[in-house]
């Protein structure tokens, strides 16, 4: 798990967040999570197939389809833990590489977290991206 700095650091310094599973329905946890992150200045990328556009912006099928010159500083998972393999998968395909991989509450994978720190990304599960924010950069 991430010391409060390094999260701290990583909410403070990133600009592009990318939300794996972002749904274009309002009542949905990701889709709240998605409309707050853009309201504090982040540049939300949604990825899910199911969708061409989320919020104003286009929607990738996967990590790979988002295009190589957009810098992904943050990916933040809202699937179920078994799909976390194939998400780090693409993930680690990128150049660059992403500063963090977030996985929201309920969503774990160790052995994941495990992989990405050996490529010296951040690694943040179980726990909500928003939440966390809120608490570091109130008001």
């Amino acid at each position: 798990m991430e010391d409060p700095e390094t999260i701290h650091s990583l909410l403070k310094n990133s600009k592009t967040i990318a939300i794996v599973g972002l749904s274009d329905k309002p009542d949905r946890d990701s889709n709240e999570v998605g409309r707050y992150l853009k309201s504090h200045g982040y540049r939300v990328i949604p990825v899910n197939p199911s969708v061409p556009e989320v919020l104003g912006e286009r929607s990738y099928p996967s990590l790979q389809a988002i295009p190589s010159e957009v810098q992904i500083d943050i990916v933040d998972v809202f699937r179920k833990s078994d799909a976390v393999p194939g998400i780090v998968k693409d993930l680690l395909q990128r150049t660059p590489l992403p500063k963090a991989l977030w996985l929201q509450l309920g969503v774990t994978d160790a052995p994941s977290g495990a992989m990405v720190r050996q490529h010296g990304i951040s690694f943040i599960e179980d726990q909500c991206i928003m939440v966390r924010h809120r608490a570091l950069f109130p008001g």
